[in-house]
């Protein structure tokens, strides 16, 4: 909803934030090489073939609770203990009419049981036990392949692996996985203006925290990284560096020198050594982001700011990650709607990615501006807990509006 004093910031000749996903996703094909790695290494690694399970999980009946394994078709009266078992130590003697065994969380079903009854509804004296409630046959007992029965697929191919994930597989007794390799992404910054951390600035300069953010981001998603470091804005220099990194990498990414000014040099030299798919975007902030591809290297050039980096990282080369990766999708982040807790302030035309902090409020979740929008601010950024998504055509919005929201963190 526009007020009649925003005009709109609409781009003709822009990519839409949809267009352009479904490009980058269609370029982007997956690394189809295959590794053999440990299972204690798996966390974060991409399966590369579907598992089946080798054995039932349980691979035996066994007890939910502590108490006692009875048969239940000997009826309610009270029943003779003649033993005990243990998690790992199956008790080997069968369970008789009018007997029962104590039993662990955990311990096998003895043979001739076939229900569990929870020590607290148990009262003994001496070797008699009597029992409150009804028996019911089959209580609180773990039957054969109720987790995963044998032959059936434990986890399909594609699958990114997580500590539950690893978990199932160690269930199966696997000890060696097939994963398709880390995808190799070569990065670098431009600038003159760019000093490294720890060295003094000149006139003029900052320190380039772009490479830093990049490089986390990245290993975040378990790829392998090559630091190709800041070059100048010379062309000659980055038409070397473009020319290394697509050589070595499956993907290259750079900050900085894509827009339209004389120092930009990103875009016209893709054009002249690979191919440009587009490079400039509908969006806010990022507008100027250029994609195609160096050789066989998929290629990502960011905007130079430190937020519009983050920002089109997180939408577009994050996404094109997981594709190459070999991961199933879907590749883009879930969106959730949630319900504004202040104001926010918006000119139609371009999709915006404003960054927010989640609120509990007394009627549920809430979001909010965290700090202020401008692209170059990164303390705002630092502040974000999620993505507040604005459609392009929509105008400032009052509180209480549902808007999209994209969560930065994630349980794993």
């Amino acid at each position: 909803m526009a007020t009649c004093c925003e005009h709109s910031e609409h781009d003709p000749e822009a990519k839409s934030v949809a267009e352009a996903m479904e490009i980058i996703l269609a370029a982007s094909p997956p690394i189809r090489d295959q590794i053999a790695i440990p299972l204690e290494e798996g966390l974060g690694r991409v399966l590369a073939a579907s598992v089946q399970a080798p054995m039932d999980v349980p691979a035996w009946p066994n007890s939910a609770m502590d108490g006692y394994a009875l048969r239940a078709g000997d009826g309610d009266g009270p029943r003779k203990c003649v033993g005990s078992v243990f998690a790992g130590h199956p008790y080997l003697a069968p369970v008789t009419e009018g007997q029962c065994v104590r039993i662990m969380t955990g311990a096998v079903l003895p043979e001739g049981a076939d229900t569990v009854i929870p020590q607290e509804l148990a009262n003994r004296e001496g070797s008699q036990v009597r029992f409150h409630g009804e028996i019911l046959s089959g209580a609180n007992v773990r039957q054969p392949g109720e987790d995963l029965p044998m032959g059936n697929t434990a986890l399909p191919g594609g699958t990114l692996l997580r500590p539950a994930h690893l978990g199932v597989l160690a269930s199966l007794g696997i000890s060696e996985i097939a994963v398709f390799r880390p995808l190799r992404v070569a990065f670098f910054s431009t600038g003159d203006e760019l000093q490294p951390a720890g060295q003094p600035l000149g006139p003029g300069q900052i320190y380039d925290s772009n490479r830093l953010i990049l490089q986390s981001m990245l290993r975040r998603l378990g790829t392998e990284t090559v630091d190709l470091g800041c070059i100048c804005d010379d062309p000659d220099r980055i038409r070397e560096t473009l020319e290394k990194a697509g050589q070595m990498a499956d993907m290259v990414i750079t900050t900085g020198g894509v827009s339209v000014g004389d120092a930009d040099h990103i875009a016209s030299l893709l054009g002249q050594m690979g191919s440009v798919y587009l490079w400039k975007m509908n969006m806010k902030p990022g507008r100027p982001l250029a994609f195609g591809h160096l050789g066989q290297a998929s290629f990502f050039g960011l905007p130079g700011n430190p937020v519009s980096t983050m920002v089109t990282f997180y939408q577009f080369v994050r996404p094109a990650i997981l594709r190459r990766m070999g991961t199933l999708g879907p590749w883009t982040p879930p969106v959730f709607r949630l319900p504004l807790a202040a104001p926010l302030r918006k000119k139609p035309g371009r999709t915006d990615f404003q960054r927010g902090r989640l609120i509990a409020g007394e009627n549920g979740w809430m979001v909010a501006p965290a700090g202020a929008q401008s692209s170059h601010i990164l303390t705002g950024m630092a502040q974000a807990e999620c993505f507040i998504v604005l459609p392009a055509e929509s105008g400032s919005l009052p509180p209480g509006s549902l808007v999209d929201v994209q969560i930065l963190e994630g349980l794993v």
